[in-house]
């Protein structure tokens, strides 16, 4: 197989090319800035050459077409990955399986593949979301939160007297800006927390931690469990969709 893979968030694209002896490194632009596409497409002119594209969206559909037009403009057609109920192994909890964000979907295929866990699967983007997968590839389901960032940017929005002005997350914050970020880091961490003590209760095992997005090494940084930083799980696990298509 020969393949480029795209994983299209809130923020970021990220991309990597598959071949069957492995993925190679991961490149990202931040789509919300000037001259994107004109980026994306010098990018693309420098990789080499694939039998297919495969993207991984959970952003605006317009900007996901636009996406897969440079890759048809580069002789390399692109089709979305879409939730599946069933797959390499791993059957999701949803009773309507299409309504899981195919970026969660992708991160428990990349876990299934790792071993027979049970795994913990954190992402820190845009949004803070927990899934579970049981040792026999079962999801048992999820939760979503607004991760830190988004807390401050909320609090900043409805609260005319907390500005979202940097601070420092520390045990008690001694100023208005560093008590919005000990607070918002201490929900973020006791969401994941709480959801491990869930896990070990439901499971009667410990799960293995996966975390990753923009917004985990704060959180790594303060959180007392063991866990393993995966940066680019929506890409492994896309290279395992495409191996599977």
């Amino acid at each position: 197989m020969n393949a480029w893979l795209f994983d299209l968030g809130n923020t970021r694209l990220k991309w990597s090319q598959c071949r069957s002896a492995g993925s190679g490194p991961v490149a990202a632009l931040s789509h919300g800035v000037a001259g994107f596409e004109k980026a994306l497409d010098l990018a693309l002119a420098e990789l080499p050459r694939a039998d297919q594209a495969w993207l991984a969206s959970v952003a605006a559909p317009d900007l996901a077409a636009r996406i897969g037009a440079l890759c048809h403009r580069h002789g390399v057609p692109c089709q979305l990955a879409r939730t599946q109920a069933e797959c390499a192994g791993v059957r999701i909890a949803y009773a309507e399986p299409d309504t899981l964000g195919v970026d969660r979907f992708l991160s428990l295929l990349a876990a299934h593949e790792r071993g027979p866990g049970p795994w913990l699967i954190v992402s820190v983007g845009t949004a803070l979301t927990i899934d579970l997968l049981d040792a026999g590839g079962l999801h048992r389901g999820g939760l979503i939160a607004p991760a830190p960032s988004l807390m401050r940017r909320s609090l900043a929005e409805h609260a005319a007297r907390l500005h979202e002005t940097p601070g420092t997350a520390q045990r008690w914050g001694r100023s208005t800006e560093d008590a919005i970020a000990s607070g918002t880091q201490a929900a973020a961490l006791g969401m994941i927390e709480r959801s491990y003590a869930l896990a070990c209760d439901e499971l009667h095992s410990a799960p293995q931690l996966l975390i990753g997005g923009g917004g985990a090494p704060p959180l790594l940084e303060h959180l007392p469990l063991p866990a393993t930083r995966v940066d680019d799980l929506v890409l492994q696990g896309l290279a395992v969709y495409a191996r599977q298509a």
